[in-house]
């Protein structure tokens, strides 16, 4: 029967250069905005403790956006591009990058431009869900509802939620 391990000794407290280790860390691993980067640190000087005096995560972010480590407007643009090929509407996009820590100004050409793609954005994820021109046979109302539901779910309004549904297998609806 194997040995019971010893307690693991808690890492020690964080100070001002392991802060700027971990964020550099961060930063080379994992493609982030400022306002993740800031969230990120915050929570490290939380489980860890702090030594010395007191702890900037956004002084940090801050600075790893000047030296060019964090570009919020293309992560923005990255993000919003990713979640429109997965057929994310434009109500999940914006949520998606407020929830990133993203201000309006990066955020708002992102969103503008999937509000713009919203037809293609439903019909991708039409075709990955089997969803109304891309399904077998015209689903009976209780499953169109269904169908409905998911589109709203993924973003998109009521309006592009059901002229996708309401499409007859095989029939694209027409562009706007």
């Amino acid at each position: 029967m194997p040995e019971p391990r010893a307690p693991r000794r808690p890492p020690p407290p964080l100070d001002a250069a392991a802060l700027e280790r971990l964020a550099l860390r961060y930063v080379e691993r994992f493609a982030t905005s400022r306002g993740k980067l800031a969230q990120y640190l915050a929570r490290k000087v939380r489980e860890r403790g702090w030594d010395g005096p007191s702890a900037d995560p956004h002084a940090v972010a801050q600075r790893m956006a000047d030296a060019g480590y964090v570009d919020d407007r293309g992560f923005a643009e990255m993000k919003g591009a990713a979640l429109a090929r997965r057929g994310y509407g434009a109500r999940r996009v914006a949520e998606t990058l407020r929830a990133a820590g993203l201000a309006e100004e990066d955020r708002a050409g992102v969103v503008a431009e999937a509000r713009a793609g919203a037809l293609d954005s439903a019909l991708k994820l039409a075709r990955r869900k089997r969803i109304g021109p891309f399904a077998a046979a015209r689903a009976d109302p209780r499953d169109r509802e269904r169908q409905v539901a998911a589109l709203l779910r993924a973003g998109h309004d009521m309006a592009t939620a059901r002229r996708v549904v309401d499409c007859d297998p095989g029939q694209l609806p027409a562009g706007e």
